[in-house]
């Protein structure tokens, strides 16, 4: 949906006024402006019929947001779901479903209030859907990992959700762009949602319905009143889709083994993904031991080349471990730390380390992965470094992480969006591997969650500890038939993104 006439709009206004609604508790949303009245005005009815469009999804997996880890179909749910807040493709959080929320002194309790939305079953949305989403996110594979300082989740008693966290979270709505479903329903392989469209099952198969109920309205990236989904099995079976026409909007990872090239002319966005690349040391000894040679690594590493050669220019180089779209990449420390191979073999030359061996261990499961830790490797040799590629999967390669057997391992995870470095530093942290942990880098993780004004003397730190290398941020692309949508900006796990004019400042309460 695009725009509605000033007209309708004023009616709209002059009605709010009349009916004397009280703002500070009744969300009038910005945009189009419209309560749904189950008829759409004549020139977006116009519009809709104009466009059409079909995604596609991977029928053998789920559609709830908690268990599904598959971004084909992932790429749908922005469409069907809402979360108490989105992140934008600058890592800011907005709110959505949260009406107004309350943050103790210590910053170690939230209170949420949801909006007045309704979900596509008519049901109305309540703060025990909220709790029951946030209590099944916290204990299912695909948010558990951001949620673990979560404590308690409980109804206030006024209407809101009580979250208490175990360390003080600034900006504790950067981690909760999270789906909300009924309480009913957080198991269900298709659950209800309170996004725009709706989902519809029948004998031709499944689509999305755009929502005339909808709870608010906005300038959707899409305006089909009916999306069918194709089901697809594979990449390759995406991109043929894609390109006999049969779909208009895919989601693709570049960085993935099973990634095939998009021969056909199309549109193209690369969308965050928070996958982070990047080089873990072993422990302090051998080569890496040598503090001055660890912190020296990083200069050896031509990040630019491996994004482009490797990724298709969908990644970012990162000498920082954050993404460098987050407010909290600091460029100019940033700078500090870039490719300058002459420096790297001018310590080695310094230190003695030229022609001792090394050990680079990387996951042979991940072939893409594999060939990026091959040019690391090419790297590191041509700076007289003497190394040995060991590629292994499976339990050898994850016994080989435990045991140490390496003296540095290209890693890849997942970050949060609050850029949270906790899991390398912890030291039961998942991520520590190669005895990382590091309490006073660990205390800075949990300053930095408490202001963002601290992730530069978290960097730094990092940096010079030099145990954890950054190399790049990761991309998916979105491809879409050439000139399908038009004012499209995808974000992080929202692809069809869209805002409802809100901001945090506007919403946050001292009552």
């Amino acid at each position: 949906m695009r725009r509605v006439t000033a007209i309708f709009i004023a009616m709209l206004l002059m009605l709010s006024l009349l009916c004397g609604c009280n703002q500070q508790d009744v969300y009038v949303p910005t945009g189009n402006g419209l309560e749904g009245e189950g008829t759409l005005p004549p020139n977006l009815e116009q519009e809709q019929k104009e466009q059409t469009l079909s995604l596609v999804y991977h029928p053998a997996n789920t559609l709830n947001p908690y268990s599904c880890a598959d971004y084909t179909n992932r790429a749908l749910f922005s469409l069907l779901y809402q979360g108490l807040f989105v992140v934008d493709k600058d890592y800011n959080a907005e709110p959505v479903l949260c009406r107004k929320y309350w943050v103790s002194q210590d910053m170690k309790t939230y209170i949420f209030y949801p909006e007045a939305a309704k979900f596509s079953d008519g049901t109305a949305l309540t703060a025990a859907d909220v709790a029951a989403s946030l209590e099944a996110a916290r204990t299912g594979p695909v948010y558990s990992g951001r949620l673990t300082r979560i404590e308690d989740i409980s109804l206030s008693g006024d209407g809101g959700v009580r979250v208490e966290l175990s360390t003080a979270h600034e900006n504790l709505p950067l981690l909760l762009d999270i789906p909300i479903l009924r309480a009913s329903q957080v198991e269900a392989d298709f659950p209800a949602g309170t996004g725009p469209y709706a989902l519809e099952t029948g004998t031709a198969g499944r689509w999305l319905r755009l929502r005339l109920d909808w709870w608010c309205k906005a300038d959707l990236p899409v305006s089909a009143e009916k999306i069918p989904l194709v089901s697809v099995s594979s990449a390759k079976n995406i991109r043929d889709r894609f390109e006999l026409g049969n779909v208009g909007v895919v989601c693709a990872n570049p960085g993935a083994e099973s990634y095939v090239d998009f021969r056909s002319d199309s549109d193209l966005w690369d969308c965050e993904s928070g996958i982070f690349l990047y080089i873990g040391c072993r422990a302090k000894s051998g080569v890496f031991g040598n503090e001055a040679v660890r912190q020296a690594l990083t200069h050896a590493i031509d990040r630019a080349t491996i994004a482009r050669e490797y990724y298709r220019t969908f990644a970012q180089a990162a000498t920082l471990p954050a993404s460098p779209h987050s407010p909290v990449y600091n460029d100019a420390l940033a700078a500090q730390y870039g490719y300058d191979a002459a420096l790297f073999r001018a310590v080695l030359a310094a230190e003695g380390m030229e022609g001792k061996s090394v050990v680079l261990l990387v996951n042979s499961a991940d072939g893409r992965r594999a060939r990026v830790a091959q040019a690391i490797a090419a790297m590191l040799a041509e700076c007289s470094l003497e190394v040995t590629l060991r590629a292994v999967s499976g339990d050898e390669y994850t016994q080989a992480l435990r045991n140490g057997s390496y003296d540095l391992h290209l890693g890849q995870t997942m970050l949060s969006p609050n850029m949270d470095l906790s899991a390398f530093f912890n030291s039961e942290g998942a991520l520590n591997y190669g005895g990382m942990s590091d309490a006073g880098i660990y205390s800075l993780c949990q300053d930095a969650l408490a202001n963002s004004g601290n992730y530069t003397a978290l960097h730094q730190a990092v940096m010079e500890d030099a145990m954890l290398c950054p190399v790049a941020f990761l991309s998916y692309a979105v491809y879409a038939q050439p000139g399908l949508l038009e004012d499209f900006t995808p974000a992080r796990d929202c692809i069809f993104y869209y805002s409802l004019g809100k901001s945090l400042e506007g919403i946050r309460t001292t009552e």
